[in-house]
């Protein structure tokens, strides 16, 4: 059977970064991989940020855009049933970070995923930095997409103080609790390392972490209409312009909510520069591919105010 591994994580926690180092980490082991990449935005940002990963041993398959649950459901079990079938013995699928967890161990008891695959590893992406405060639907969220994990890495650790990181801990509890959820996490469940430091033996350990069984207290809501990604196109942004520009959204109330901003702007050297940015920083990394496109992902979001400041 073929072995599926979970990278779940809220808005921005940093999973894509995780899941290239697992992934590499994965092929340097002899495994056969494919990334299913599953964005909420219309344009797959994510699955250009993976294209480094890709050969031989590694392949990506992509779901793009907003739609209901059934479809959704029906999308991402048509591409595994693809999947199963090109010889890859590890599937490592990392969803939107607004994906409710539930739906994808419904899709793997279908017939005849169940026959194909078996569940691996569940790892939880958890920002260290994690706001105080989130909304109702974020805080459930947050609970859903960790409940079953194995391990929580927390990210950004390097940049957070140990109460910081101990903060974060507790906002996961909260969240927990406040979903009515079976799970607790102990001490060595939850990684506060520096992820350039982790080591053969850490991600190995993560590899075969498993998954918990939880359960929680369902909030219905219609996730597309909480939360909203707006796409921008040919912005024709500098990298400092284009980094300046989020910092604006994060700091503009006018916007709305704004909880995540990716995309990327031409380097000045030729090739490109991936942007990540959260209300708790911004970066800009060399990347091989990209395109001139903004995603702004939060709540209650202004398209035309997030335009006004994009463009400065």
């Amino acid at each position: 059977m073929v072995q599926v591994d979970l990278i779940t994580g809220f808005l921005g926690a940093g999973k894509t970064t995780f899941l290239r180092r697992y992934v590499r980490y994965l092929v340097q082991q002899g495994h056969k991989v494919c990334i299913l990449e599953n964005d909420f935005g219309a344009v797959n940002v994510d699955a250009m940020l993976v294209q480094e990963v890709l050969g031989p041993g590694c392949d990506v398959e992509t779901i793009s855009g907003g739609c209901d649950c059934d479809t959704h459901q029906r999308r991402m079990r048509t591409k595994l049933i693809a999947m199963a079938m090109r010889g890859f013995d590890r599937v490592v699928v990392e969803p939107s970070g607004i994906f409710d967890v539930d739906e994808f161990f419904d899709i793997l008891r279908d017939d005849p995923l169940d026959r194909w695959y078996q569940l691996g590893s569940v790892i939880a992406i958890v920002d260290a930095l994690l706001p105080e405060t989130l909304s109702p639907q974020a805080e459930y969220l947050l609970a859903s997409e960790t409940m079953n994990a194995g391990r929580v890495l927390l990210s950004r650790a390097q940049l957070a103080a140990p109460a910081q990181c101990a903060a974060a801990a507790a906002h996961l509890e909260r969240a927990l609790e406040a979903a009515k959820s079976s799970r607790r996490f102990a001490p060595g469940e939850i990684l506060a390392k520096d992820w350039d430091a982790l080591t053969d033996a850490d991600l190995a350990a993560l590899a075969a972490c498993g998954c918990r069984q939880a359960s929680c207290e369902k909030l219905h809501f219609d996730q597309h209409a909480a939360f909203t990604s707006l796409c921008f196109l040919e912005l024709h942004l500098t990298p400092q312009q284009l980094q300046a520009a989020a910092q604006r959204l994060f700091a503009a109330p006018e916007c709305g909510q704004v909880l995540r901003v990716k995309g990327f702007a031409p380097a000045p050297a030729g090739g490109w520069l991936e942007l990540n940015a959260t209300a708790a920083g911004c970066t800009l990394a060399p990347i091989p591919q990209g395109q001139e496109v903004v995603i702004v992902i939060g709540e209650g979001l202004d398209k035309a105010a997030i335009e006004a400041n994009l463009k400065g």
